[in-house]
């Protein structure tokens, strides 16, 4: 059972311990480890992929995961990783985002009845019902100001110029180290772990256990960030994160994420991101380093991890909308839905259908050419395509019938740029 530590340290998943020992002796037998995700968003993204993998790899080595969706900490927010106070959603928003998370978790654990049966909680179910004057009088007491201000996640917020914290936020780790002593109590879950940027308010549980039950044995970890090869955090791109819900990243422009990954950051996510063995792996970034430009790499790691969040099926559609757009497949066989949202935020124009302009002015009224005489003579450069096939004769009048699915036409400027005549 102990081999989760290994097997999280060579893939380069943690980053602060607690106590090693402790938290070897504890996973030498099975045992529960708890995960908690704020709903703060409709979905999750990229950075709760990893942590909920880690709860996914406990429980293929007999261990019981314990997913938590805070409800109750999700209408304080964390001050953790933010330079500013949060915007605090209303409790309905907050409820709808619990359920829709907590249905997007199911498929990584297994909830079949057994040993290793992953549970989902929600920690409202034992704070909504608790006073102000219990809580600070049962939990508050424990914590000296003094600590607390010590945690980064407030001393990163009082540093700053014009910044500070409220009290709503400077509670937060109270309200989270409270969960873990109660499922330590309630569902004896001795570890708990989380991103880099929760270590004070992971901390801070493990504090409020030994202070009200020492006789209980805990741990906990954190996992490094999600970060490019500089060490910067993705979290939010020019797009928005990249979210696991196939309605807000479309499993094409999932795969392309990966697809894109910095070659020095191949090894590191496919040992982090994927299940694949520490061989397999090694083989696959020995196979990438011999020709980087073919990007096997990188093929494998968008493969593995689309397949992973979106399915067999969310993989071929992925993989479908590719080869269509960057290689020699038909765009007329692509869903429309799956179209539109791979060229979402392209350069587009709307052709009325009353009208019959040329391709040039198409060409010229999407963005791709600076006006009709440049479009033609891109085209005669073999820089033009419509819908998928080069044009030579930008001067042929748009009809009907030229718009895929009766609504779209794909404009494409030399390999990549891409932009959409759309009818109304």
């Amino acid at each position: 059972m102990s081999a989760i530590v290994d097997e999280l340290a060579w893939r380069g998943l943690l980053q602060d311990v607690a106590d090693e020992a402790a938290l070897r002796r504890i996973t030498a037998q099975p045992t529960a480890v708890y995960l908690g995700c704020d709903p703060t968003a409709p979905s999750l993204h990229i950075g709760h992929l990893q942590q909920v993998l880690v709860l996914a790899r406990f429980q293929r080595l007999g261990h019981r995961p314990i997913a938590l969706v805070g409800g109750a900490t999700g209408l304080i927010g964390d001050p953790g990783g933010r330079s500013e106070e949060r915007v605090l959603n209303d409790a309905e928003t907050v409820r709808g985002w619990v359920e829709r998370i907590g249905r997007q978790l199911a498929p990584f654990l297994d909830f079949a009845p057994g040993p290793a049966q992953a549970v989902l909680v929600d920690n409202l179910d034992w704070t909504g019902d608790v006073s102000a004057i219990s809580f600070l009088r049962d939990v508050g007491k424990h914590f000296p100001i003094s600590v607390m201000l010590a945690k980064d996640s407030v001393k990163s917020r009082l540093g700053r110029d014009g910044g500070g914290i409220t009290f709503t936020e400077f509670s937060y780790m109270l309200l989270q180290a409270w969960d873990f002593l109660r499922l330590a109590e309630d569902r004896d879950c001795r570890i708990q772990f989380g991103g880099s940027d929760q270590w004070g308010n992971i901390t801070a549980g493990l504090d409020l256990i030994r202070r009200v039950r020492p006789e209980l044995e805990a741990s906990a970890f954190t996992s490094p960030l999600i970060t490019k090869a500089n060490g910067e955090k993705f979290g939010k791109t020019a797009g928005g994160a990249v979210w696991l819900d196939p309605a807000l990243t479309t499993p094409y422009a999932f795969y392309q994420f990966w697809l894109n990954a910095e070659d020095a950051m191949v090894g590191t996510y496919l040992a982090r991101m994927t299940f694949l063995g520490r061989e397999e792996i090694d083989g696959v970034v020995a196979e990438h380093a011999l020709d980087p430009g073919r990007r096997a790499g990188q093929r494998r790691l968008a493969e593995e991890v689309t397949r992973i969040v979106h399915g067999e099926d969310g993989l071929a559609r992925a993989r479908a909308v590719t080869h269509a757009l960057f290689g020699s497949g038909d765009l007329r066989e692509l869903p429309l839905d799956d179209l539109l949202g791979a060229l979402e935020g392209v350069p587009s124009c709307t052709v009325a259908p009353d009208e019959s302009p040329t391709l040039a002015e198409v060409v010229h009224r999407a963005g791709l050419a600076d006006s009709r005489s440049d479009a033609a003579r891109l085209a005669k450069g073999g820089g033009i395509s419509v819908n998928g096939v080069r044009v030579d004769d930008l001067q042929t009048p748009v009809d009907a019938g030229m718009f895929l699915h009766g609504a779209v036409l794909v404009l494409r400027r030399g390999k990549r740029v891409y932009g959409l005549a759309t009818r109304p």
